[in-house]
């Protein structure tokens, strides 16, 4: 909901402050920007103190500063709040996937993981939906008061989530973080952690490339911003769809066929989407594109933990998060500077498309499928 409010902010935001191109595309990277700290940070703290605490402490970081966020006056104070509030987020990620991924049996435990994911969609939906009814009528500071109500949220947490597994049972849980970094470029591990990292970086840089900036492109394709934002709104449903195929494909095929077929499903529809003109191509493009990213996002969050042994596994997945966030932040960033220098989407969506497909090249060399693997 978080990410999804954003892209409708930056439209309310650059006509209110009369930002340029790339200071939106650095709102949108900043945040990223966070979101890597935030991964990486909150992945190492996980293995050392405990998945439930980090859970709860990065809900409230990013709920406290979307609040803030709320009463800032310019560019510069937003933009600094937008890294506490990707700190948060990032670091929630890794670190929920991960302890839901140590209380489930292998048999169902990828289909489960791409249903928790599925609520990235949920919350998308629920954004688009404040955008539409909520922003018009009261402005975007009061769209994000009520999104950061989310850190009523850790009562429950605190209450019904269930407490680590693994928490201090493992002599890894108290290795430094250089004998943990080391022991993901471990013979046994290497490859699995540079493929991991490269995919995480171009799902990241396509993904926030274009949905940060999809009322705006649509707006730039000669849309009113009422009717671009419904327009995402639709869009933004197919997600769901998407999800529960992965789901219930990734126990059937496996995680590494999936995230293959919904990376190339990505590719060309984030190319068709580009060259679209007409309103029909537009939004049969735009649904399918993200009926087929958000399915190979959420296969991805079901394979990257099953790659680590428990003592690295939050750090693992953390820093495979952290290093995809790099892709979160040159994406949005680059499709300000394109625009900036007159490029066409045509020519910019091309550029996600390809770098989808060498995602695709590189899981099909170097990884290894998890499917029905145990994990300690």
């Amino acid at each position: 909901m978080d990410v999804g409010l954003l892209s409708f902010i930056l439209v309310a935001i650059q006509q209110e402050w009369h930002l340029s191109s790339v200071q939106v595309g650095w709102l949108g990277s900043v945040n990223s920007i966070g979101l890597a700290v935030g991964a990486v940070t909150f992945g190492i703290l996980a293995d050392q103190k405990g998945r439930k605490l980090m859970l709860m402490a990065t809900l409230l970081i990013f709920s406290v500063a979307t609040g803030l966020s709320a009463f800032t006056m310019g560019f510069i104070g937003f933009i600094i709040l937008r890294f506490f509030v990707g700190v948060g987020l990032g670091g929630e990620l890794p670190v929920a996937t991960t302890l839901v991924s140590e209380h489930v049996s292998k048999e169902k435990r990828g289909r489960i993981i791409v249903l928790l994911e599925s609520f990235w969609a949920v919350g998308w939906l629920i954004a688009s939906l404040l955008a539409y009814f909520v922003m018009p009528q009261f402005g975007w500071r009061i769209t994000l008061i009520i999104s950061a109500l989310t850190g009523f949220y850790v009562l429950v947490l605190r209450r019904h989530l269930p407490e680590d597994i693994n928490k201090g049972t493992t002599k890894g849980n108290r290795e430094s973080v250089s004998v943990k970094l080391k022991k993901l470029f471990h013979k046994e591990y290497r490859h699995q952690t540079i493929m991991l990292w490269i995919v995480w970086f171009m799902i990241m840089f396509s993904y926030y490339g274009i949905f940060l900036w999809l009322p705006s492109v649509l707006i730039g394709k000669g849309f009113s911003t009422v009717n671009s934002f419904g327009y995402v709104v639709i869009m933004t449903l197919a997600q769901l769809p998407g999800y529960f195929t992965s789901a219930w494909l990734v126990e059937k095929w496996g995680r590494k066929p999936v995230i293959a077929v919904f990376l190339l499903g990505t590719a060309i529809f984030a190319a068709l989407f580009g060259f679209s003109t007409s309103l029909t191509m537009i939004m049969i493009s735009g649904m399918l594109l993200s009926f087929f990213n958000l399915g190979a996002w959420g296969a991805m969050y079901a394979y990257t933990p099953e790659s680590y042994p428990a003592a690295i596994r939050a750090t693992g997945n953390g820093f495979a998060g952290g290093f995809g966030r790099l892709g979160g932040v040159l994406g949005p960033l680059s499709i300000g500077f394109f625009i900036g220098h007159g490029l066409s989407f045509a020519n910019i969506f091309s550029i996600f498309s390809l770098a989808l497909v060498i995602a695709i090249v590189v899981i099909l060399l170097l990884g290894k499928e998890t499917r029905g693997q145990e994990i300690d």
